[in-house]
């Protein structure tokens, strides 16, 4: 029986199964890096054990220094979580060597599943549909072909090829990137990602939980998922689920996983993988069936039987967000920093299924927490459940809309785009989804009004918080004037770049007049700035309230409450219209330094994984120089034009922070 158990994980998947061990009596032992010792997950663990290191390939990759913690605990069993450790039969075998109990399937099923080229051949022996593989990339004759390799995870390596003249470069380029065996199989235009979620016990019993729609991905990774798929009736669902056991029963599998699947516009579908582990989107699954999946994977790992005869009944919709720390409009970026405020309203639970339609939060984040390069992007995931997929959509889209999510880049905005969208209501999803779609990568928040009335509100509150804080609010060094009747102004970079907003105020304290306008950068220390436009731009607006956190405006007789959050000298307006940030900018900037002609600069905090050439060497536009790990995922860096390596100062493991020179190129 589990008696203490370490979950070999960070974030909030660690929080996840933390939260079932507590409904059943289980004692849990976080283990947390030299950036993850505020972190929630450390806290809400009965014990915790420090991994020194601050990258997760020295902490929470270290198979050795996870034993080492859950003994030094006096663990009796180990949960890898989703990660990679899920996945790695050397530490299962590690773990069930060393006397401990492993949550997940036997070390000789992962060794198996290692290799994609093995586990189709023995799934296709069992009667499974699976593309054809072709290990030889000069015998493929008919294209589109999709290179992938034999062993690795995250879409790393995947490449589209078309025509022949291009498929020697492109096989190159992904054994350069990530080393080993490939293969090639027919590449499927316009396939939905469908998965079967399972559990087998050591008694025999395979149970599916229907299935997942996992179609919306980025760079061959999930943001969004559902179940039960729109495109899939009954007798299809029959089908998938039927496969799906056939294929873990061929396997040996046992414990909790996925069975995934590409399914056409025909309804044929062909096995992708199966993935070992409690998947990031089995909340969807749990909302639906009712099922605690993380209390099922214990009692499996316990030597127990499954305590349902068979495929549980699916009830109402549920849609998943991945709410993740990057930037869409900028190449899916990872970004960092503080995060100075994370609220989701109307929330009804968190980390298991919930009792009745609502919205459920599993978050590895709160209010302060940091946001580094070391671990995975996703900061949480949030769920609505109801009793239709319209009903569903519709919730979650609001409840993203009213989120308050300040300090750090994220792809909320992107989210409630593809929710509304009417593709995506319609049910009309596939793999290329967005690129199908780019309209999905607007600013949300797009009308010009709601930018201004956003605007007005930062520099109403700004001006309550100044006169909270000094009776005289001219005595203060930041440009504003205390005459009721003058004009008071501000400059901010918003989302269109710098404008200056200001409003006149009449002898009762009452608003007479305000304005929003584009300043050019270059004139920001002029004296003009802070002078009222012979004609005020603004709708009729009355102030209700103001104050440092809330302003509350009458437009055109229409009431609107505004939130201000303001931080150093950014604030960040939420309101029924949308989310906006302001950062308020001085009227004499200083000017900034240039950088070297040919400079390489990193365009985000991370480590150094590779470097590919030497200083002197010649090299193409677009080769690929050296790339950055970050967030778990490898991020490129190819020369921009064809030139000789005049210097690189980074070498393999090196921490980079954004703007950090990783080399200079001589152009030709």
């Amino acid at each position: 029986m589990i008696r203490r158990l370490l979950v070999a994980n960070r974030g909030e998947i660690a929080r996840r199964v933390f939260a079932t061990c507590r409904l059943v009596g289980i004692e849990t032992v976080a283990v947390y890096s030299d950036a993850d010792s505020d972190a929630p997950h450390v806290t809400e663990a009965d014990y915790a054990v420090h991994l020194s290191g601050g990258t997760a390939a020295s902490t929470y990759l270290r198979g050795d220094l996870i034993l080492a913690a859950a003994r030094r605990a006096g663990a009796n069993a180990i949960h890898p979580g989703d990660g990679a450790l899920a996945e790695d039969p050397e530490f299962a075998a590690a773990v069930a060597d060393a006397g401990m109990i492993w949550v997940g399937p036997p070390a000789k099923t992962l060794a198996v599943l290692g290799s994609k080229i093995e586990t189709k051949a023995v799934v296709a022996e069992a009667g499974v549909p699976v593309l054809s593989t072709a290990t030889d990339p000069d015998a493929i004759t008919e294209f589109p072909v999709l290179i992938k390799p034999d062993r690795g995870r995250g879409g790393q390596g995947m490449r589209v090829v078309r025509d022949p003249q291009t498929l020697a470069e492109a096989v190159a380029a992904t054994r350069q990137e990530i080393g080993g065996e490939i293969f090639c199989e027919p590449y499927v235009e316009n396939v939905r990602h469908i998965e079967v979620p399972i559990i087998a016990d050591t008694h025999g019993a395979v149970v599916p939980f229907g299935e997942r729609e996992c179609s919306v991905q980025r760079r061959y990774q999930k943001i969004i998922e559902e179940t039960p798929s729109p495109a899939v009736d009954p007798a299809l669902r029959e089908e998938l689920c039927r496969a799906a056991i056939l294929a873990v029963r061929a396997i040996g599998y046992v414990g909790a996983g996925a069975v995934e699947f590409l399914l056409d516009d025909e309804g044929d579908f062909w096995f992708l993988e199966l993935t070992p582990s409690l998947q990031v989107e089995h909340a969807v699954t749990e909302c639906v069936s009712g099922y605690d999946l993380v209390r099922l994977q214990l009692l499996v790992s316990e030597g127990g039987h499954l305590p349902m005869p068979g495929p549980p009944a699916i009830r109402g919709h549920a849609i998943e967000v991945r709410i993740c720390a990057e930037d869409p409009a900028y190449a899916w970026l990872p970004a960092s920093g503080t995060l100075h405020r994370f609220g989701v309203p109307d929330v009804a639970g968190s980390f298991r299924p919930l009792p009745q339609p609502g919205l459920r939060l599993d978050a590895g984040v709160m209010d302060g927490s940091v946001v580094g390069p070391q671990g995975d992007s996703m900061l949480a995931k949030l769920v609505a459940w109801a009793p239709t997929r319209q009903e569903a959509a519709r919730m979650l889209a609001s409840a993203l809309t009213r989120t308050q999510l300040h300090g750090v880049v994220a792809n909320r905005d992107l989210l409630v785009r593809v929710l509304r969208h009417q593709a995506f209501r319609a049910g009309d999803v596939d793999t290329g989804f967005l690129d199908r779609h780019p309209e999905v990568f607007a600013p949300l928040l797009s009308s010009v009004d709601a930018v201004r009335i956003s605007c007005l509100a930062a520099a109403l509150a700004g001006a309550a918080a100044r006169r909270a804080i000094a009776p005289v609010l001219a005595s203060l060094p930041s440009g504003w004037r205390n005459v009721p009747s003058g004009s008071q102004t501000a400059v901010y970079d918003g989302p269109a770049g710098p404008v200056e907003v200001g409003y006149r105020m009449n002898r009762h304290g009452e608003l007479a007049g305000w304005w929003v306008r584009s300043v050019d950068p270059e004139e920001l220390d002029l004296a003009g700035l802070g002078q009222a436009p012979t004609l005020d731009d603004h709708p009729p607006t009355t102030v209700v309230h103001a104050d440092g956190g809330r302003v509350d405006l009458d437009v055109n007789g229409i009431r609107l409450s505004l939130k201000v959050h303001r931080v150093g000298e950014i604030s960040y307006v939420d309101s029924p219209e949308g989310s906006v940030t302001l950062r308020e900018l001085s009227r004499f900037p200083l000017p900034s330094p240039e950088a070297t002609e040919g400079s390489l600069i990193a365009p985000l905090p991370g480590a150094v994984r590779r470097v590919l050439v030497v200083p002197g060497q010649r090299v193409r536009a677009g080769e690929l120089l050296l790339t950055l790990e970050a967030m778990k995922l490898e991020h490129p860096v190819h020369a921009p034009s064809a030139g000789v390596v005049a210097s690189l100062p980074v070498r393999p493991g090196a921490e980079v922070d954004t703007g950090e020179l990783l080399a200079v190129l001589d152009p030709e």
